[in-house]
């Protein structure tokens, strides 16, 4: 029933800010059905310097001025997703940390980026929330039911920034433009997203217009 162990402590609890009641480790927390919490950054850029690897990650091509998205494409070692693509940033809620620690704390380890840019560029940008029956067994009616919420959040990241993955879980990054974003919300596109990605880049589309 466990896959994945993370040795990284989620805290359960009435609701977000109530005190937890007790911990457990993450990759466990789904066998009791409890709500599980996340965080999932849209890394942005303006500039016209960024490399066009919408189609081609080594595609040197360059972009125009118009806004487009960072992606990150998962390790092939995950033990979900694996190659999928995914956020640039996006990452559990453990116990202990505020929301903005965690946040400050994830880009640092999944994309590099420093500090100092990621608390002048965040925005917070409400949350979104999921049911969904999963697990190796769920085909015998032995799945279990994970209940998530993710805070979501957008930073505007410098033209001359590069990520750069810290922490082993991202094989490459590449940028979209939000017309390539939005025709890989197709669930047939050839290039598949990792699923909780899905409702957070359809809420920033709706907002952005």
């Amino acid at each position: 029933y466990l896959t994945g162990w993370r040795d990284e402590l989620y805290p359960v609890a009435e609701r977000f800010d109530s005190p937890p009641v007790f911990l457990i480790e993450r990759a466990a927390a789904s066998l009791l059905g409890v709500l599980e919490y996340g965080v999932h950054i849209n890394g942005l850029v303006d500039a016209a310097a960024v490399e066009n690897d919408a189609d081609d990650e080594n595609d040197n091509e360059l972009s125009s001025t118009r806004r487009r998205m960072w992606m990150a494409r998962r390790s092939k070692t995950k033990s979900k997703y694996p190659g999928f693509m995914d956020h640039i940033v996006a990452g559990g809620q453990p116990a202990g940390l505020s929301l903005m620690d965690n946040v400050v704390k994830e880009c640092l380890e999944e994309a590099g980026i420093p500090p100092e840019i990621t608390e002048r560029g965040i925005q917070p940008a409400g949350a979104v929330s999921y049911e969904n029956y999963e697990g190796p067994l769920m085909h015998q009616g032995e799945g279990v039911m994970s209940r998530v919420v993710l805070f979501c959040f957008d930073v505007v990241l410098p033209s001359d920034f590069v990520p750069v993955a810290n922490d082993g879980e991202v094989e490459s990054f590449c940028t979209w433009s939000l017309e390539d974003v939005g025709r890989a919300m197709d669930p047939e596109y050839d290039d598949p997203i990792k699923p909780n990605c899905y409702p957070v880049i359809i809420d920033y589309l709706l907002r952005s217009g």
